[in-house]
């Protein structure tokens, strides 16, 4: 496993480009209904959403709504040498900004809508992901919206992978119980606010 120096190199932040806090709060600004928070996830957060993932396992990452690389840094510091981290997001500015900081070769950022996982997938090189995580409000994304991920998300995770989903409304699972028969689901009190965490298996 690549240590954090090597696994997730970052540039110094470029004049002009605002820090992480501030473009995340920008970016809700913009964005309501697609970012799910004005505070990105606690270190807590993050550890408990990761830990049952099996790292030697995989080999394709992918991340709805980045935002400014909360995860992506832990999750590149996790993965193998050769696994890769697709993160998709519908906000360019948060697409430009994770390109100016991250240049970890194993880094993907599209921008894109997470419906689209599957042809995102396929165009770059692989068959299937073999987790997913995403953060983004289900319960007020637009009308058919959330379906279409969970569905897309379903059919492009392989047998033994996982939908990881961590949300502020239980009615996440909702949308996830229609296409996973296996969902484990915790609580983090550390967070602002805490969060619904649910891990979707695909059997």
């Amino acid at each position: 496993m690549p240590s954090s120096t090597t696994a997730a190199r970052r540039r110094t932040r470029p004049a002009g480009v605002p820090s992480p806090v501030a473009m995340f709060f920008q970016g809700f600004l913009k964005h309501p209904v697609m970012v799910g928070s004005i505070i990105p996830s606690s270190d807590k957060l993050i550890r408990k959403m990761l830990s049952p993932v099996d790292w030697g396992a995989c080999k394709l990452f992918v991340e709805y709504g980045p935002g400014v690389g909360t995860f992506c840094r832990p999750i590149l510091e996790r993965m193998a040498p050769d696994a890769t981290l697709i993160a998709i997001d519908t906000n360019g500015d948060f697409i430009r900004y994770l390109d100016h900081t991250i240049t970890d070769s194993r880094f993907v950022a599209v921008e894109g809508s997470a419906a689209d996982v599957e042809r995102i997938v396929r165009e770059h090189g692989h068959d299937h992901a073999d987790y997913v995580l995403s953060g983004l409000p289900f319960s007020t994304l637009p009308a058919g919206v959330g379906p279409a991920i969970a569905s897309a998300t379903h059919r492009v995770i392989r047998p033994g992978g996982a939908f990881l989903v961590y949300q502020f409304s239980p009615k996440v699972k909702d949308f996830l119980t229609p296409h996973f028969q296996t969902i484990d689901h915790d609580m983090e009190w550390w967070n602002v606010p805490p969060a619904q965490l649910y891990w979707a298996w695909k059997d």
